[in-house]
């Protein structure tokens, strides 16, 4: 069966895309923000998933005014940049899993998550940077990607309790899968940041950092936050954080926090990054790595 090994749960700043595009990288400023994924992308090259879903939000690209879905499920076989103002980025097209996105639309739909399905759709820096910050800057993305956009931006957005359940729904769906696939699940945004009012550029690392903590130890107190606390907490923009939910609502009970980073600001925003695995993830790990000597060792006999 398909199988989710690992969750990650990562800032998308429009910023950090633009210092790729523009090669800024190695500025002093941005210099401390990306150092803090170089052990994030040998992670992900060790851990080559076949597909990875990421949770993230559109920011008037793919959706306007006119039409506002709570969650969107990207079930289309490619998903092209969006034009944001300035022209796509220059990252490769994204390739989807249609055959596993339709599996999880119909397996979450009968579970009584009302999905959009959408069948052509384009992506934003919400999903393209943290495939950058994880996979670099490639010629081709090494796996398809399935798009999962929630509404973060328009009132009302699902609740913390509700993103968890629908990652839960969509952990059921893939491990109903009949394929053989090792899946990794992205949770987009945030964290604590304001971009319009009085309190434009609020950041709030004691916040951050408890909810980094929480994701480790205990989702479901992260579950119970109201949208109330998240603004008043965390900024009118720190709601994107309940898409991290989704991912840690996809995973085991009981997780291994592998690795995480946390900068501010990076623009005017705090930049926090997680990676958690399955711990079905090392046991098989260790099995393959057993055999891997086993075989060595009847080779050495013969």
């Amino acid at each position: 069966m398909a199988r989710i090994v690992a969750g990650i749960a990562c800032s998308h700043v429009p910023a950090i895309g633009a210092a790729i595009d523009n090669k800024r990288t190695g500025e002093p400023y941005w210099t401390r923000v990306f150092s803090g994924f170089e052990k994030s992308k040998e992670w992900m090259a060790k851990t080559r998933p076949d597909v990875v879903i990421c949770v993230y939000n559109d920011h008037a690209s793919a959706f306007s005014v006119d039409v506002i879905p709570t969650f969107a499920l990207g079930c289309a076989a490619e998903f092209p940049p969006a034009d944001e103002g300035w022209g796509p980025r220059p990252v490769p097209v994204v390739k989807g899993h249609p055959e596993l996105a339709s599996h999880i639309a119909q397996s979450v739909i009968l579970d009584e998550f009302d999905l959009t399905i959408c069948n052509k759709m384009e992506v934003d820096h919400g999903l393209t940077v943290p495939l950058n910050l994880m996979f670099g800057s490639p010629r081709e993305w090494p796996c398809p990607v399935i798009p999962l956009a929630v509404n973060v931006v328009q009132y009302p957005p699902p609740t913390s309790h509700r993103c968890f359940m629908l990652g839960r729904a969509i952990r059921k769906a893939v491990e109903s899968y009949p394929g053989d696939l090792r899946v990794v699940v992205f949770g987009t945004g945030g964290m604590s940041h304001q971009i319009s009012g009085p309190r434009a550029g609020l950041i709030n690392s004691k916040f951050d950092k408890a909810f980094l903590d929480n994701l480790t130890k205990d989702p479901q107190k992260l579950a119970r936050i109201p949208h109330v606390e998240f603004m008043r907490e965390a900024g009118a923009e720190g709601i994107e954080m309940v898409m991290w939910l989704v991912m840690r609502g996809a995973l085991d009970t009981r997780i291994d926090e592998v690795y995480r980073f946390y900068t501010v600001p990076a623009s005017n925003t705090a930049v926090g990054h997680i990676i958690l695995e399955n711990r079905a993830k090392k046991a098989a790990g260790k099995v393959k790595r057993a055999a891997a000597r086993a075989g060595s060792a009847v080779r050495r006999s013969n």
